[in-house]
């Protein structure tokens, strides 16, 4: 019978150097390998922020690594400290990640059908362990996205950076800041409570205004006449599929744009019509190891931090109303925040105009401005112009955002407004947060508020006084008066009623069901 020796390398080591030197040698040429050209003691030298050697090893991994050549090697002194980029541009990126990160744990607990998709949000916050803290952690890094994004093309505009050469990196950055709007509003639908079906619906509804295809356009955002299963699972697969996959295709060209032309410098360090920025001398070099990547880590620590304090010790806590029925509109509903400049140009006039036409210029405006702005100097005292028009374009969309707002332009009866603070349509509020046994059977005014029969019952015919009085010059002599039937078991009917001495219509009436969520069978 034959014999064969099988030779193994590293037991060889093991018995000529012993375990543990072998072991922390195989691990050194394996972390050399991963990084392409740095070792377990370069990392840790790189960690503490150390002067590189020379010859410098840790420019090796941008040339042969996967991931660090889409970094520069070295940066400008001068666009390292907060200004002129603020970290914007970065901060974009990180919570592109932070989204997706979230994003795909929440998946796991998610099915986009109208059917169970407000189950699976409440068992999320209720049943998953850290779900409630994960769903808030993804809206709130959502909100911060869209604002950061927005920061970071003004930013962009005000210092000059999207002159020539860099016209196309403006280009793609204006395609990354409507991919990012689209987004998180392609997220909104997905809870499916009534803030975003109708959030998302006002929203959609724009699209109606296309001139000759409006209907179509209509037809294919919400998949049917209404919202529906259609509707949800098209917003689905463009929020977690179509649209994250081009805003990474082009976060690479734009990151890629950045590095070909490098970050521009401040305006006051170049001469006009001058671009130094990649020409940078040796004593004003910073290099990405260890300066640029210690601080990266730094601001990712910091803020991550400053996300789960907000979501925990802060309070701050993603929204989310009642089940989506499309039957019920409620009371003052609104796109979201970022897209109510245009629900406020709306209200100007014809919505062909407004809603689609105007928006249409003022967004192709947005991606030709480095080809109609073609001054040399990036120096503010040599843009005036350009920056008088940001200045008023900020006041413009700031005044549209207000129009856009319920307080603006908006009727709705003052009757309606006083029942609606104490049953909103949008969240439990005073009425179904009051426990169902300080309800008792009965009729009640106003006036009764300081001698009600229940704590209970005598905080909401107080509050229901208050809102009364905020509208005394619409409701003169007003009274309020609550009527409250065991309707049967477990479930109350509750009838608000508003009086007020104007001739004929001086009579409202608003009719409630109270349900006793603790009352078992």
């Amino acid at each position: 019978m034959a014999l064969f020796e099988v030779h193994i390398p590293i037991l060889d080591d093991i018995k000529a150097k012993g375990l543990v030197p072998t072991l922390i040698a195989k691990t050194d040429e394996a972390v050399l390998r991963l990084t392409a050209g740095l070792n377990v003691e370069e990392i840790r030298s790189v960690l503490r922020g150390d002067p590189p050697k020379r010859p410098n090893p840790r420019t090796k991994p941008h040339a042969d690594g996967f991931w660090m050549h889409m970094r520069p090697t070295y940066f400008h002194k001068k666009v390292m400290t907060l200004y002129p980029t603020f970290r914007l541009g970065w901060l974009s990126v990180y919570f592109l990640v932070f989204e997706t990160i979230t994003g795909l744990v929440l998946m796991l607990w998610y099915t986009p059908s109208p059917l169970v998709a407000f189950e699976n949000m409440i068992n999320i916050i209720s049943n998953v362990p850290f779900g409630m803290m994960m769903r808030d952690l993804h809206r709130l890094g959502a909100e911060f996205m869209v604002m950061v994004v927005l920061l970071h093309m003004l930013r962009t505009f005000i210092t000059g950076s999207y002159k020539k050469p860099r016209q196309f990196t403006w280009f793609t950055g204006g395609v990354l800041l409507l991919l990012t709007l689209f987004l998180s509003f392609s997220g909104y639908l997905l809870p499916w409570d009534q803030l975003s079906l109708w959030a998302v619906t006002i929203g959609a509804s724009m699209a109606e205004a296309t001139p000759v295809i409006g209907r179509e356009v209509n037809l294919l955002v919400r998949g049917g006449p209404d919202f529906g299963t259609n509707g949800l699972l098209r917003f689905y697969l463009l929020h977690v599929f179509a649209l994250p996959l081009i805003a990474f295709i082009f976060l690479g060209v734009h990151y890629y744009k950045v590095i070909i032309h490098a970050h521009s410098l401040p305006p006051g360090e170049e001469n006009p019509g001058e671009d130094t920025a990649r020409k940078i001398p040796m004593d004003k070099r910073s290099y990405f190891l260890p300066d640029v990547a210690t601080k990266e880590i730094y601001w990712i620590v910091m803020w991550t931090g400053l996300l789960i304090l907000m979501v925990t010790v802060g309070g701050w806590h993603a929204p989310l109303e009642p089940h989506a029925d499309s039957q019920v509109t409620p009371l003052h509903t609104t796109a979201p925040w970022y897209f109510l400049w245009l629900q406020g140009m709306l209200k100007l006039g014809d919505k062909v105009f407004w809603g689609v036409i105007a928006p249409g210029i003022l967004v192709n405006l947005v991606f030709v401005i480095p080809y109609l702005e073609v001054g040399p100097s990036r120096r503010y005292v040599h843009r005036r112009i350009g920056l008088t028009i940001a200045a008023v374009s900020v006041v413009a969309f700031s005044a549209l955002t207000y129009m856009g707002t319920p307080y603006y332009a908006v009727s709705s009866s003052a009757d309606q407004e006083v029942v609606a603070a104490l049953v909103p349509q949008t969240h439990p509020g005073p009425l179904r947060g009051t426990p169902f046994e300080e309800l008792p059977a009965g009729e009640y005014t106003t006036k009764q508020w300081d001698n009600a029969p229940s704590e209970g019952l005598g905080e909401l015919l107080e509050l229901f006084q208050h809102e009364l009085h905020k509208y005394d010059d619409e409701l003169p002599e007003s009274e309020g008066i609550m009527v409250i039937e065991d309707w049967q078991v477990g479930l109350k009917k509750i009838t608000f009623r508003v009086l007020w001495n104007e001739g004929d219509n001086s009579f409202s009436q608003f009719v409630f069901l109270h349900e006793n969520s603790g009352y078992e069978e």
